[in-house]
Parts: C-alpha cells; structure tokens; sequence
C-alpha cells in the first residue's frame, strides 16, 4: 500500500469522519422509503430523494433534463446498454474509493427504456394483478426492490466531501489495517450472549430513545415497520466505517470471511452452496430466475409453481422468463397453503403429464409472508417437490431474522435473503445456491459476483449482523417475538371495529407458526388515516396499503375484477389520486429492537383513533378497506415538516463551511 504523507493522513481521516457523522445522524432516523407512514419513513425518503439532486449537481447537469437511478455495478451495465449513447452520464462509488458497490446513472428523461423493466419486483410497480402490470414512473421502475438507501445517501454525502478535500480524501491511511478478528468478532458488548445482549443491543440502536413531535409532545420514536426495512446497532455500523478504511486486500478476506459466517448460520455447507452477494432479495430473485431461465432448451416446458402468499419480487420475475410459464398455489385466510393441493398438481404435471410437455421445475415459496406473518412448512413442501422432480426456491427475506432456518435440513435449492431485514440496511442480500444448479457462463458468473462483492462494507454489516444475531440466539429471539406478538394480539382484540388478518387468536396452537407481522384494518377508519395518526398521535412507524402483495391483499379483501379494472384505468387517467383511494391495511411488524412498553403505547394509541370520531365519507370509505384524502390537516403537522427539514440539513451540511 502507497505510504501517505502525515498531511494526506490527516485530510483522509478528516474527510472519513465528516462522511461518518453524516451517514450515522441518517441512520438514527432510518426506516424504508416511499410508503412508510412515520417520521423516520418520511425523513428516509426525503434524504434518498435529496441524495438524488445532489449527485444532479455534482455532474453539473439539468434536473429537468435529467434523472438519477441508483444501481449495482451490474445493474448498471444493463441499463446501459438499453439507453442511447450520450443519453447518460455515470458516476461510481468505486472511483472516489468508497467500498460501497454504488452507480449512479444520470439518464436523460426522454431516453429511458420502455417496457419490462430489467429487473421486476418489489417497487418498480403501481398495481399487479394476475395477467397484467402497471409499471412504476421512472426512476422506482429501474430500482427493484428496497434500494440501497444508506449507501445512496453515504455516496451523495461523500461526492460533496469529495469534492471539498480533494480526490485522494478516501484512500486508506497508514492506521487504518484491522484484523478480520477485531473487524467481525470483536465490539463493545464482547462477553454478553443470550438474553443480557439482547437487553444491552436495543439500548445500541442508532436512534434509541430519539424523541419525535406528536400532537402530544415529543415521545420516543416506535419502529413497527421492520417487516419493510430493519434499523442498525453500533456494533453493525461500527464493522462499516472500519471497512471504509481498509485496504482492498482486506476486503477480499471479509468477503471470505462472510461467506462462512452465513454457510453456518444458514446450514449451507460451502462444498455444495454457492454464495452469491446481491444488493437485496428481489435482485437474488432475479439472478435465480436468470439461472432457471438458461436450463430452458429441453423439449419440456418449465412450469414455475409459486402461491397466492407472494411478494411481488417473488412473483414478478417468473412472469417474464421465456419459455416458461408460471401457475399459483392458493392458500387459505390464515396464510397457509394446502400440501395436499401441492402434491395434487405436482402429480399431474409431473407423473401423469396431464399437460403435455409442461413440468413443473421449480416451486418458489416464501418462507414467511410479509402480510400474514405465516410460516409455512418448508420442510414438507421440499419433500414434495423434490418427490415428483421439482427444486425449491425460498424467499427468506421474512425469515433470516426471526427464526432457525437450515438449508441442508430442509434439502432447499434456492435461498434468498437481505442485509436490510436482518439489520445490516447497507445495501447487501445474498442468494445461495446448489452448485450444480449454476448454468450460466463463467464470464458471466464472474461479473454477478464481483458486482455484489464490490459492496464489501455492506457484505461485513451483513456478517456482523448475523453474528449478533447468532450470539443473542434465534431461539431467544423467536420466544421474545413470540411474547411480544401475543401480547400484541391480545390487546388487538379489544380495539373496537378491528379485523385481523390472519392467525387472530392469541391463545391459538398454531400461533408458534405465525411470526410477529400483524396486519389488520378498523371498520370506520381508512388505512392511511389510520397510520396517519399513529405517527402523529403516537410517534408511531408502520406500514399501509398492499405491502407489495397485490395478489394477496386483493384475495383478503375480496376485491372484484371490475374493481381492479377500475384501479387500472385509474393509475393511468389519475394516478396520485388513484394511489390514494386504494384498498389496503395496515401493518405493525416487531424487531428486536421492540419491548411490552412499544407494544402497550401501541395499543393505546390504536384504541383512541378507534374510538375518535369519524366523518361519514371516510366510514363509507373505511367500509369497503378503501384509502382517503379526506384528512384534516392537525397542529403537528407543521413541527413534524420542520423535524423534518432539520434532519435533512444535518445530514447534508457540511461542518467545515
């Protein structure tokens, strides 16, 4: 490694610690973007959307003419390639010597690509329906999935750094070198396990006990929206800004590194699993489907079989492979799907080929859904598929951090998961893989892999993350969800309107199959105004609408095809008064950064807008599960703008202007 200069040394260790203090005031209020109804949700967007416009200006170009779509290495490569030269400009993480694996394309408005976008999944869509899709506006059509938020927001903080101290501001210095040991293994809270680090981790979120306005004076903000996007703890971030200051060499060793710590949390020995880093779930998804897509050139038809249960990045990239077709299982209101049914079409398609040359190649499944907070029995759906010559893929984004789950056990040839629902939101996720399920080019392979490997401080929040968890132990944190979940149900029953989705009954058997994702609607309140208000009456984050599960929310309510084609027609005609009328529900999802006493505020929030009256335009309204923008603009409204614009600044400003 080059030797610095002490006067280099000090500008890269000022630059470092500038872009550290900015990333970590963003992470104290960070949550998901877009349709999140709390402060940090509402913050979140804002600095992404922000995030943008300064990398406009970075590149000195027209914010009319222009827009910035965040992407991997790879992702960028393809998009690229479907935009006219001299239509784009790029700027890269990797070029200022961030380890962060982030893109930035700014693409000239006119010149996006029309039609399915290159990746489907989570976000790039307005509404989904069984055979039809309305894509998202540009730039959420080519961003599937949750995007790298952090590290979006880290890039645009850095390239404004960048350009203050000079471009050698982010090289390694001399006293940066650290071992794998102390990176990984080594933090504050050594020598606690168990119960006790559980106790001591949530006291080491980013964030914790960072009072809110609400229209009844600051509280502390309440995360139930980890189902979406999980915050970090010190511990995990502390792991990042290290690796921000390594050299590369090192890099390659975490990466190593990572890798086995996954392969024993997961079950997945490396001998017969491959791991391959993505930026989240649904681009894990997207690869497995380009994997299945390239076995396509027998004289059978693949069939992919996944359920009614789906997220949409599960969902979505099974549409668009060619020569392949995709069916669905259903599954009853409770979350589950019927074995019996599964091994009834699996005879037909595979045993008495009931349907010519097509086979059923591949069952997708999530482990747990995002809405109903099911787990379903992965290991007998995996004996069935596998009876009648069929793989399993499984979705484990909702489960990774909730419970035990072990690849070998349960004989699964596809997994996918994410960093941002396990705690570690830097912008990785992995899919792991049987290596003789890997059909694709070696070239090609290589360039997968180094595109998710390039974001090594993502790769080592994400092994950190894991190992926490494993220290804290999955058993202790499934009896804690648990705990908190039939606290949470049995408070929930005595709200007056409510319905629950669902396993409802908190004294149910089966509610050691149902994980701490509770989704629900009022009988006289509208579900945005319903999570409205727990923002501004409780300081409360959680989540409404359709989750990303079109399908499935549209089987819960009951909603018509008329209806749907209505929506439809209206997403094109009006589309932001459209959004808003949508039916949906709403959702609390627990973490284990949550306690009885976020719970039980909860509740009580929740029982005061059951009981507060209601105009007879939103009860109508609420009656059919319908949105409204029929709400009255409150006090705290103002003071949450204004919370707003001061985190904002604080994270863009710069301290030595």
């Amino acid at each position: 490694m080059k030797i610095n200069t002490l006067k280099d040394n000090k500008v890269i260790i000022q630059a470092f610690n500038e872009l550290e203090s900015k990333v970590r005031t963003a992470l104290e209020t960070y949550s998901n973007v877009h349709r999140g109804s709390g402060h940090f949700s509402q913050i979140t967007t804002e600095l992404f959307e922000e995030a943008r416009d300064m990398i406009i200006d970075y590149l000195g170009l027209d914010k009319a003419e222009y827009i910035i779509i965040f992407c991997t290495p790879q992702q960028a490569e393809i998009l690229k390639a479907k935009i006219a030269p001299g239509c784009f400009f790029m700027v890269s993480s990797r070029e200022i010597g961030l380890p962060i694996g982030q893109r930035a394309l700014a693409v000239k408005k006119n010149s996006l690509p029309k039609g399915i976008p290159f990746q489907t999944g989570g976000s790039v869509v307005k509404i989904v329906s069984s055979d039809s899709v309305i894509w998202a506006d540009a730039p959420q059509k080519f961003e599937a999935g949750t995007p790298s938020v952090i590290n979006a927001i880290a890039f645009a903080c850095a390239l404004k750094i960048y350009r203050e101290f000079g471009p050698n501001c982010f090289k390694p210095h001399n006293e940066a070198i650290c071992t794998i040991t102390e990176i990984l293994h080594q933090d504050e809270l050594t020598g606690y396990s168990g119960e006790k680090l559980l106790g001591k981790l949530r006291k080491q979120l980013i964030g914790y006990n960072l009072h809110v306005p609400t229209i009844e004076g600051e509280k502390p903000f309440i995360n139930f929206d980890n189902a979406a996007s999980t915050p970090t703890f010190f511990p995990v971030w502390n792991v990042v800004i290290k690796i921000w200051r390594q050299p590369e060499k090192l890099h390659e060793e975490i990466i190593i590194a990572v890798k086995k710590i996954i392969s024993v949390f997961l079950g997945a020995s490396i001998d017969k699993y491959d791991t391959i880093f993505t930026s989240n779930t649904t681009e894990a998804l997207n690869i497995a489907a380009r994997l299945i897509e390239n076995e396509c050139r027998d004289s059978s038809e693949i069939v992919i079989l996944n359920t009614l249960l789906e997220h949409n990045s599960n969902e979505l990239p099974w549409r668009f492979i060619k020569k392949a077709s995709l069916i669905r299982l259903s599954a009853d209101n409770e979350g589950f799907v019927d074995p019996v049914e599964l091994e009834s079409i699996l005879i037909k398609y595979n045993q008495e080929k009931t349907f010519g040359n097509k086979r059923i190649r591949i069952v997708a499944i999530s482990a747990a859904s995002n809405v109903l907070g099911t787990f379903n029995d992965i290991k007998s759906i995996s004996v069935l598929a596998h009876k009648y010559g069929a793989r399993i893929l499984v979705d484990g984004a909702q489960v990774a951090a909730h419970r035990e789950i072990n690849l070998t056990d349960l004989d699964i040839d596809y997994f996918a998961f994410s960093g941002h629902k396990i705690y570690a939101p830097f912008g990785t996720g992995a899919l792991l893989v049987r290596k003789e399920h890997i059909h694709i080019k070696p070239e090609d392979l290589k360039k997968i892999k180094s595109s998710g490997e390039e974001n090594s401080a993502g790769i080592a929040a994400l092994g950190k993350a894991i190992l926490l968890l494993q220290r804290i132990g999955m058993d202790v944190i499934e009896h804690n969800e648990k705990t908190l979940t039939h606290r949470m149900l049995k408070g929930l029953s005595g709200v007056d309107g409510i319905k629950i989705f669902g396993i409802a009954d908190p004294d149910s058997k089966k509610l050691s199959k149902r994980g701490g994702v509770i989704t629900f609607s009022l009988k006289n309140v509208p579900h945005n105004m319903i999570a409205k208000k727990l923002a501004e009456y409780g300081g409360i984050g959680v989540r409404n609408g359709c989750f990303c599960t079109h399908l499935l929310v549209r089987h819960l309510l009951n909603t018509s095809n008329t209806f749907a084609f209505i929506s439809k027609a209206g997403f094109i005609l009006f589309p932001k008064l459209t959004r808003v009328f949508l039916p949906g529900l709403v959702r609390v999802s627990i973490g284990i950064e949550n306690d009885f006493n976020d719970v039980d505020r909860f509740l009580n929030v929740l029982e005061k807008i059951a009981a507060s009256p209601i105009s007879a335009i939103n009860r109508l309204l609420a009656a059919n599960r319908n949105g409204t923008p029929f709400i009255s603009k409150t006090t705290v409204q103002e003071l949450m703008e204004e919370f707003l614009r001061t985190r904002v600044r604080k994270v863009y400003s710069i301290n030595s202007e």
